[in-house]
């Protein structure tokens, strides 16, 4: 059995979880998931799978503080859990895991599940790094950034500022200070480093090393040195793009507005605060196009207007081939599926795994990088989207890549073959 525990405060994180766990279901292996809740819980249930909810329950005040804590990583370091969330957490995790005889556990952001794992002794196996994970930073490859997590970091000389974006993650350890105080109370490993965060068992590298880059050869074989830790025995697998595919239709309002002839940019930034969503808004505004908006959990409504649909979820992947153009904050399954639909894009990355994967897509020509608070510069970024040929040519190179590849079901293979290789290494 293959347990699922991701953080559904994500909706990239759960999408990624159905599609692995329906590629899993395909080939005969059984699977079964487990939350605490968040906005997209209700995601699972939509896509055919029973979830059961753990303690403590995760509302909208607990998932809005995780957030948080996610985006203040490397600056102010605030806590992910409040006093006495994490203990409870492990000890839910670890109930039912034994009770359904879990033989893996798949996870992102639920932290705890890399204790969880630990006490029950089973592989954790991860895909939210994505690609900011040891072997890719080893080699250099995330880009000098336009969001420092310190602002006086960009008077620094660029190399400096590169060598920081890539050894910094690792030797990082405010992050994980809470989980390393309950790993040491129930004598299972520590996580040594924000970077090792990223990490489980076995490690999905969901992109294509070519893309990246670098090659498939030098990431899976890559061996961990000073300051790159890891936990003992981690592997990591390239099994390519993963990004989600919602199984919705797209809605009929939405859809008229599609049918209409004029170029549509699509605003689609996920896991940002409401206030962040409305300023994003009133300035893309400014380019005078008409504005697709996936305002998923916040209320924006007010800013509708007739040229701006303010949408709620939408599936992307049907959404993206229909635009001209889209601003996204730069989580990897929403470049990747900007890419995969051949449509440019503006990234506005709030940390360096949003670098990494929006600097992947400027090399290639689809993106323009720019800093989250630069919206004075987005109208005028979004016009060069829409009026510069180049970016629509490199966008439809770009798609080229990706077409054919199922990132989910590479990734399923992955976490069979490493259960296998465990098996044998244990007979």
């Amino acid at each position: 059995m293959i347990a699922f525990l991701p953080n559904c405060g994500f909706i990239s994180e759960v999408s990624r979880a159905i599609a692995i766990a329906k590629a899993l279901k395909d080939r005969g292996v059984p699977v079964c998931f487990a939350s605490r809740g968040g906005p997209y819980v209700s995601l699972i249930g939509a896509a055919g799978f029973e979830c059961t909810t753990l303690t403590p329950t995760l509302g909208p005040e607990g998932s809005a503080n995780f957030l948080a804590a996610l985006l203040d990583m490397g600056k102010g370091d605030r806590p992910f859990f409040a006093p006495g969330e994490l203990e409870a957490s492990v000890t839910a995790e670890v109930a039912w895991l034994r009770e359904v005889k879990a033989t893996a556990a798949v996870t992102g952001f639920t932290l705890s599940a890399a204790l969880s794992t630990r006490v029950v002794g089973i592989p954790l196996v991860t895909d939210h790094g994505g690609s900011f994970l040891p072997p890719v930073l080893a080699r250099g490859l995330c880009p000098v950034p336009v969001n420092p997590p310190k602002a006086e970091m960009s008077r620094l000389p660029q190399i400096v500022q590169r060598w920081m974006a890539n050894r910094m993650p690792a030797l990082l350890k405010a992050p994980v200070r809470q989980l390393n105080a309950h790993a040491d109370t129930l004598g299972v490993e520590r996580v040594p480093s924000l970077l090792s965060m990223m990490c489980g068992d076995l490690t999905l590298v969901t992109e294509l090393a070519e893309v990246l880059g670098t090659s498939a050869e030098s990431i899976e074989r890559w061996k961990p040195s000073w300051p790159f830790r890891v936990r003992r025995g981690t592997t990591f697998v390239c099994t390519g793009p993963l990004y989600a595919k919602l199984d919705a239709p797209i809605p009929r309002e939405v859809e008229a507005f599609l049918s209409q002839p004029e170029p549509i940019v699509y605003l689609a930034p996920t896991s940002v605060q409401t206030a962040f969503l409305r300023d994003l808004i009133l300035s893309a505004k400014r380019a005078g196009a008409r504005l697709l908006v996936a305002s998923t959990v916040h209320d924006v409504k007010d800013l509708g207007d007739d040229r701006t649909l303010i949408a709620g979820v939408l599936p992307n992947h049907l959404v993206f081939p229909r635009v001209a153009a889209a601003v996204i904050m730069g989580g990897q399954g929403s470049v990747q599926c900007a890419m995969a639909s051949g449509t440019p894009f503006i990234g506005l990355p709030h940390h360096g795994e949003q670098e990494l994967n929006v600097a992947v897509a400027e090399r290639l020509g689809v993106a323009i990088r720019m800093a989250p608070h630069s919206l004075d510069s987005l109208a005028p970024a979004i016009r060069r989207l829409l009026d510069e040929p180049s970016f629509a040519t490199s966008a439809k190179a770009a798609a080229q890549r990706y077409a054919g590849i199922d990132g989910a079901a590479r990734a399923a293979q992955a976490i069979v073959d490493h259960l296998e290789r465990r098996t044998r290494a244990a007979a």
